[in-house]
């Protein structure tokens, strides 16, 4: 499974999804630091759903983080969330 598909999933089953958008971003950063080739290592996150409607922006961040898991967060080397 692709980390895009991991990240998808996570967040499908974590919150009550209004808008998704997952964005890979690792061409971009092609030979950059943290590029390690497998073309999955950048990716731009655009959420809104009703558990973060309430949250502070740390506190959604962390929503985030801990819906991914420390694995899943750990394998990817840049990701940009907009949770607005």
């Amino acid at each position: 499974m692709s980390k895009e598909a991991e990240i998808r999933a996570a967040i499908e089953a974590a919150f009550d999804i209004q808008e998704l958008e997952i964005i890979n971003e690792s061409a971009r950063h092609a030979g950059h630091a943290g590029d390690d080739g497998s073309g999955e290592s950048h990716f731009a996150l655009r959420l809104r759903a009703t558990e973060l409607a309430a949250l502070g922006r740390v506190a959604r961040h962390r929503a985030v983080h801990r819906a991914l898991g420390p694995e899943l967060v750990a394998s990817i080397h840049a990701l940009s969330l907009d949770l607005g």
